[in-house]
C-alpha cells in the first residue's frame, strides 16, 4: 500500500484556458474604420454614377464595379473592427 494516498487533481496541471487571439497585420485589419469610410464612398459614387451618368454601357459598368467593390470592402472592414466586450 502506498504511503501517499492523496492524488493530485488533473485541473491543477492544466494551464490557463484563456487564449489570446493574434490579429493579422494586414492593412484593412490595422485601419478598419478608414476602409469602412472608403467602402461607403465607393457605394455613394456607384449610386451617383447609376443615377446621373449611366447613359452608356461603360459608365454603367463602372457604376456596378464601384458598388460591388464598395460593398465588399465595407463588409470585410466591418468584420475586422474589434468587438467590445
Amino acid at each position: 500500500m502506498p504511503t501517499n494516498k492523496h492524488k493530485r487533481k488533473a485541473s491543477s496541471h492544466v494551464k490557463s484556458k484563456s487564449v489570446k487571439s493574434i490579429q493579422s497585420s494586414g492593412l484593412i485589419t490595422s485601419h478598419p474604420k478608414v476602409f469602412v469610410l472608403g467602402g461607403l464612398s465607393f457605394v455613394a459614387l456607384g449610386i451617383y454614377l447609376l443615377a446621373f451618368e449611366s447613359q452608356n454601357n461603360a459608365m454603367f459598368g463602372v457604376a456596378m464595379l464601384s458598388l460591388i467593390a464598395g460593398v465588399v470592402t465595407t463588409i470585410y472592414a466591418n468584420f475586422a473592427v474589434p468587438k467590445k466586450k
